[in-house]
């Protein structure tokens, strides 16, 4: 393995670029629900993002297993000010489901 490959992982990402791809936990009335009853965590992710590098990102960050990775493309809002219209930006989110006995303590989570 050359020197530039030793810094990447399974993804094909290196670790600064895997850090870049998890932006934010997502607190809601409906995250917590899920993190409740199905043990699901809600992120915000990069828009480029794919399930892999979530996945290998999360599994990186916290030192937990995922079981699995479902992303959702959550589009912008149109809105108006005053009398022209703006639009909120397109962002895109993961809910991630951890293997039993597995947890995330969002404490340590530094972005």
């Amino acid at each position: 393995m050359s020197a530039s490959n030793s810094n990447k992982n399974s993804s094909g990402l290196s670790k600064d670029e895997l850090y870049q791809v998890l932006l934010a936990p997502i607190v809601t009335e409906k995250s917590t629900r899920a993190a409740e009853l199905h043990g699901q965590a809600v992120f915000q992710v990069a828009t480029s993002a794919t399930r892999n590098d979530v996945k290998a990102a999360i599994e990186q960050a916290f030192d937990v297993e995922v079981e699995s990775v479902k992303i959702l493309n959550v589009k912008g809002k149109t809105k108006r000010f005053g009398r022209s219209l703006g639009r909120r930006s397109d962002r895109k989110k993961a809910y991630i489901r951890l293997k039993e006995g597995s947890d995330i303590d969002f404490a340590e989570f530094q972005a």
